[in-house]
């Protein structure tokens, strides 16, 4: 069945978009994931990927060419499948179709209804009253976390106004209001997820009625709830459903069934278990037949709680965990390093350079007054120039293409709380190393304070990850995808070498480039790795 992709919401501000380049034409086969096209917004120019499988049967808006957010953009199903009906209506056709099988649905089952376009089309708004739904605030979204609210309801809102802080799979960015009016509702507490498009609040006239518009959204809005209530029904049914499992546990069991002879009623089995746990039988009240010993009862056994052990040591620590809620970040970053991992054929180069000249260079070089730069900031450089030389290590993988970008922009992993973040410098090559060392700091800075922009993270084309400064020696990374490669940066170590002959003193540093073997062959990324390694070992040859 054909589908509908109308342009999508790529930024807060989004009301339209232009289509910039489009990767896919009509005819091609398109899978889950696929880049589709590239969409200009109001802030940056974005990857839209396909979030459906089929074959593209029709571009509704060409390159260059602008529409309005949710107008036709394009259609997806099965080769050769009847479209008229979709186009008929041009870019409106999507909703309209949608109507007609909601309402065909309706009447032939009505339990099936989709409830996010039912509560749309059958809230009956009052006048006034404006519903505002989870935003799409990156191109990668698929729900959103209520980190803060800025307004509570009852508050007045005017246009332009932070009504929350929404947590994407990015970073936690400023949510405003498009419109004025009175907080009527909050959909979502502090903390909640909900998928983009469901129920963030409703805004409109003060005092007005809005149960049952919130009620009409419940459905399709719901938030993801902690699994407590499901494991609060377990400990009460517990008890019921297995007897045996908690009368060990008891401050007093009631011993085993034990014969004149002093013979106990035990399975071969259980009486295995137990000797080779330590285990007296005499203080283990049996489950089975006539209170004979089996082998759940052993393995139930708590001996914390009988005081009883017999020949051996029984440790009386008590397991622990906590259990933390992944982050969006942290499915984010998981799904798209796993997608890296097992999609783009991995290899490693790794190389040891000699960095006494660059000690000497940055020691000289921060002399200057105001200026401070870091290894890391001559690594981004030296990549930046070296890259300029090898376009294949620059470039990027598609389906049915390689580009090889002319333009450099570096992203540089930074660490956070939640995970990891890669904000982009842009034209690397073309900055100064204080100029580099300024943006990395900035944008290390914003990272850490969740305050990162969509578009400071979007665009790069290679990768550097430095663990140098936690002492470690040599690592190596998963490429950030659609990156090409991915340079891993050691400590800098003092160790032995040989020059001219003779063992002396030096400082070294291990660096490990992680390769797309699609893109980049084993001696195109060795050569770039020797172009790197004159501009590291002779820092001045950056300067000209």
């Amino acid at each position: 069945m054909a589908i509908v992709v109308n342009m999508p919401r790529l930024s807060d501000t989004m009301e339209e978009g232009t289509v910039a380049t489009w990767l896919k034409k009509v005819g091609d086969k398109i899978e889950e994931g696929d880049i589709l096209a590239e969409i200009e917004t109001d802030k940056a120019t974005m990857e839209f990927e396909s979030f459906n499988e089929g074959v593209l049967l029709h571009i509704g808006v060409q390159e260059g060419e602008t529409t309005k957010v949710d107008e036709l953009l394009a259609i997806i199903g099965d080769e050769g499948e009847d479209i008229s009906g979709l186009l008929n209506g041009g870019g409106n056709t999507n909703s309209e179709t949608k109507e007609e099988t909601k309402e065909t649905s309706t009447e032939a089952k009505p339990a099936e209804t989709d409830k996010s376009e039912a509560s749309k089309e059958s809230a009956n708004l009052p006048e006034g009253v404006i519903v505002v739904t989870m935003p799409r605030l990156s191109d990668t979204m698929e729900e959103g976390t209520v980190a803060t609210w800025l307004k509570k309801v009852g508050d007045k809102v005017e246009e332009g106004d932070i009504l929350a802080e929404i947590e994407t799979d990015k970073a936690t960015m400023e949510f405003e209001s498009f419109q004025s009016g009175t907080l009527l509702e909050i959909g979502l507490k502090e903390g909640e997820s909900a998928k983009v498009d469901s129920l963030l609040a409703i805004i409109g006239p003060a005092g007005t009625d809005v149960s049952g518009v919130a009620a009409n959204f419940s459905a399709a809005s719901a938030p993801e709830k902690k699994e407590e209530a499901p494991k609060a029904e377990a400990k009460k049914e517990a008890p019921k459903s297995a007897p045996a499992a908690s009368a060990p546990k008891t401050s007093a069991p009631a011993p085993t069934p034990v014969t004149a002879n002093g013979r106990v009623y035990v399975s071969p089995l259980a009486k295995k278990l137990a000797e080779e746990k330590g285990i007296n039988l005499t203080k283990i009240q049996g489950s089975g037949e006539n209170g004979r010993i089996v082998k759940r009862d052993i393995e139930n056994y708590t001996p914390a709680a009988s005081g009883a052990s017999v020949g051996k040591f029984v440790p009386s620590g008590q397991e622990d965990f906590d259990d933390v809620e992944n982050s969006q970040m942290r499915k984010a970053i998981a799904k798209a390093l796993t997608n890296s991992k097992f999609s783009a054929p991995h290899y490693y180069l790794t190389v040891e350079f000699d960095m006494e000249n660059a000690m000497a260079f940055r020691a000289q070089f921060n002399t200057i007054p105001d200026t401070k730069i870091s290894y890391n900031d001559m690594v981004v450089k030296a990549c930046a120039l070296a890259l300029k030389q090898h376009p294949q290590v620059n470039s990027q993988w598609f389906a049915d293409k390689m580009r090889l970008n002319n333009h450099v922009h570096i992203g540089v992993a930074v660490a956070v709380p939640d995970g990891l973040v890669v904000p982009v410098v842009r034209f690397a090559n073309e900055q100064s190393l204080p100029q580099i060392g300024a943006a990395v700091k900035e944008l290390a800075g914003k990272a850490r304070n969740k305050k990162l922009t969509p578009d400071e993270m979007q665009g790069s084309t290679f990768t550097v990850s430095n663990l140098g400064m936690f002492g470690i020696d040599t690592f190596t990374s998963i490429i950030n995808q659609p990156n090409s490669a991915i340079l891993s940066v050691g400590n800098i170590v003092e160790k032995p070498v040989v020059k001219n002959g003779q063992i002396v003193v030096g400082h070294t540093m291990k660096l490990s480039l992680a390769c797309d073997h699609r893109t980049v062959d084993g001696a195109t990324g060795a050569l770039f790795l020797q172009t790197l390694k004159g501009y590291i070992e002779n820092p001045v040859t950056m300067l000209v």
